[in-house]
This record gives C-alpha cells, sequence and structure tokens, in this order.
C-alpha cells in the first residue's frame, strides 16, 4: 500500500524510487540528501537507515542515474538534485520504457487479432476491468451500449466515450443520475440515455456493455465500495467476444429486449 506523500513523504518517496528501480540504500540516501540539501556520508548514515558504510554503494548507484553530484573535498559532499529535475528524469525514463515495451509487445502480436474469441475470459480488479473497457470503446465501430453503476462511469471512460462518439460510434447509456447524465449531454450531446435494466443499488451489478452487436462485458462489485481499485476483489468482469460467443448471445438477447422496449417508436 502506497504511503500517504503529505502524511509521510518520506517513506513515499523511499517507495516510489524503489518502484523505479533504485535500491533499498539508494533510495533511502537519496530522500536523505534531499532533505539535507548537502551532506557527508556521515550526515546521511545518521538521518536515514543507511550504514555509512553503505552511502558510497548507494551514491554510485545515484550518480549511474544522474541523481546526485559529488564534490571532491574531505570529506567528500553529497548534493541531490531538486525534485523537480529528479521527476522529469523520471517520467522521460518511463516514457521511453513504455515505447520500448509498446514497441516490442505490438511485434509478438499476430497480424490479425482472433475476431472470435472462444469461451469466456474473467478480469479482476476494478482499474483491471476499467482499463479493458476502455479498450473496447477504443475498438467500437458502430455502437456502444453501456450500463453501469454511477461510481463506475469516471473521467476516462467518459472521455473514451467522447472519443468514440467523435468517430462517428453511436453510443447508449443506463444507469446513471440526471446530474451525470446533463454532463454526459453536454460531453457528448449525440449519446443516448435509457432506463436501466434494474435497480442497481439493490444489486452487486456493475456494469453490462456491448460493443457492436459482438463484444460483451459483464461485472459484479464483489467486496463492496471500500475495497481499494486495484484489489483483485474489488469488481470481477466476464467477457466474449464473436457472434457465436455464448456470452455474446446472452447479453445481446437481453440489450435487444430492453433497447426495443425502451423505444416507443418500435
Amino acid at each position: 500500500m502506497t504511503a500517504n506523500p503529505t502524511q509521510d513523504p518520506q517513506s513515499a518517496a523511499i517507495e516510489q524510487l524503489e518502484r523505479f528501480g533504485l535500491s533499498t540504500y539508494a533510495a533511502r540516501t537519496f530522500v536523505a540528501l534531499a532533505s539535507l540539501g548537502t551532506g557527508t556520508a556521515r550526515d546521511v548514515s545518521q538521518v536515514s537507515d543507511v550504514p555509512r558504510t553503505r552511502v558510497y554503494d548507494a551514491i554510485d548507484e545515484l550518480r549511474d542515474r544522474g541523481l546526485v553530484d559529488v564534490r571532491q573535498s574531505s570529506p567528500k559532499q553529497f548534493w541531490a538534485i531538486s525534485a523537480e529535475t529528479a521527476s522529469r528524469l523520471f517520467e522521460q525514463e518511463l516514457h521511453h520504457r513504455t515505447t520500448v515495451l509498446r514497441t516490442a509487445l505490438s511485434e509478438l502480436e499476430p497480424i490479425e487479432r482472433q475476431a472470435e474469441q472462444r469461451g469466456v475470459w474473467t478480469v479482476e480488479g476494478q482499474s483491471a476491468v476499467t482499463e479493458r473497457v476502455i479498450d473496447f470503446f477504443a475498438s467500437a465501430e458502430e455502437e456502444i451500449v453501456y450500463m453501469t453503476v454511477e461510481d463506475l462511469l469516471t473521467d476516462d471512460l467518459i472521455a473514451a466515450l467522447g472519443e468514440a462518439a467523435e468517430r462517428g460510434v453511436s453510443i447508449k447509456l443506463a444507469g446513471v443520475s440526471a446530474p451525470v447524465q446533463e454532463r454526459i449531454q453536454d460531453d457528448i450531446p449525440s449519446a443516448t440515455m435509457f432506463e436501466s435494466l434494474w435497480i442497481w443499488e439493490d444489486t452487486p451489478a456493475g456494469r453490462l456493455m456491448m460493443v457492436d452487436g459482438r463484444k460483451t462485458l459483464v461485472s459484479a462489485l464483489v467486496n463492496g465500495k471500500d475495497a481499494s481499485l486495484s484489489d483483485p476483489r474489488s469488481e470481477t468482469a466476464i467477457w466474449g467476444e464473436g457472434d457465436a460467443n455464448s456470452l455474446v448471445v446472452v447479453l445481446k438477447a437481453i440489450f435487444t429486449w430492453r433497447l426495443d422496449t425502451a423505444d416507443p417508436d418500435a
């Protein structure tokens, strides 16, 4: 669990530096220098949990990453770059690593993804489910039908729906309150609202989605609203793709019936 950066900035900074690949001693040394401004190995050791003899190894690691400078004095003085500069370096590194990863994974993907996904696939954790939904929205060519509890209609999802609408995709939504509907109508004027299948507050249902009549997803909130977004127990979804996929067939029939009954001209 990530430490609160305002309540415990030292622990939060060390944790994030470790996630960027620094050793524990290097992370603690950099945080100590950030609070000191400049300092010797002794100074660093006194304000951190780094043994004095290990500070020099940590400094070598930090120098290789461009995070500290050394003054050749007796004893040696160490200076940490600013928070803004360090953040920019890590941001550039993250961008580079992400670009390399995307390129490498793209080279590994089949030229054409399999159109018919046999069986039903499971994804766990609210963040993971949201990412999958956004990915499905991005693939939409004709129609998105999406029903959800209001808390799960996040800004990222609204933005993804807006991008789909700009491509000419028909957007049909249900399960949101009047204020949220007004916002969606402002952001996505072409979106159509329809009545939900049930009262969401009385069920553990999370989302129901259909894209282009051949890709569907349904999820349930399995551990209440207090679960962490990344907790696999917070939400579990199943999805399927393909005209003959069993989940697609069932949900397509439900959505078609509901939309036909909601249309007074039908």
